[in-house]
C-alpha cells in the first residue's frame, strides 16, 4: 500500500478514535464541546496522515513517537491537559508507526 493511502487510512481511523473518546467529556456548553471534538479530529488526523510518509530516516516507530508527541504538544499546552493529549498522541504515533512498518516495509 502507498504511504498516502495508507495515512489517510490511518487518519481516519485516529480521528475517529479520538473523537469518540471525548464524547462523554463534560464541557461548559454544546459550542465547545463540539470545536474541542473538531479539534482533537484534525489533531489526530493530521498525526495518521504525516507518520507514514516522513520517517526521517529512522525506524517507523520512532518517527511516529516523534511525530505523535510533537504534533500533540500545543494542544496540551492550550489546554492544560498533558498527560491524556500527550499519552494518546504518544501511543497513536507509535501505533501508526508500527502498521506502517508493517504495511509499508
Amino acid at each position: 500500500m502507498d504511504v498516502v493511502s495508507l495515512g489517510l487510512i490511518c487518519g481516519l481511523v485516529f480521528g475517529l478514535f479520538s473523537s469518540l473518546i471525548m464524547i462523554p467529556m463534560e464541557v461548559e456548553s454544546r459550542r465547545k464541546k463540539y470545536e474541542a471534538i473538531s479539534s482533537a479530529f484534525v489533531d489526530r488526523f493530521m498525526i495518521g496522515l504525516i507518520v507514514p510518509s516522513a520517517t526521517f530516516g529512522l525506524d517507523p516507530l520512532i518517527s511516529g513517537l516523534i511525530i505523535g508527541i510533537g504534533l500533540s504538544l500545543p494542544s496540551a499546552i492550550i489546554t492544560r491537559a498533558y498527560a491524556p493529549i500527550m499519552v494518546v498522541g504518544a501511543v497513536g504515533g507509535l501505533i501508526i508507526g508500527f502498521v506502517t512498518k508493517s504495511m509499508v516495509g
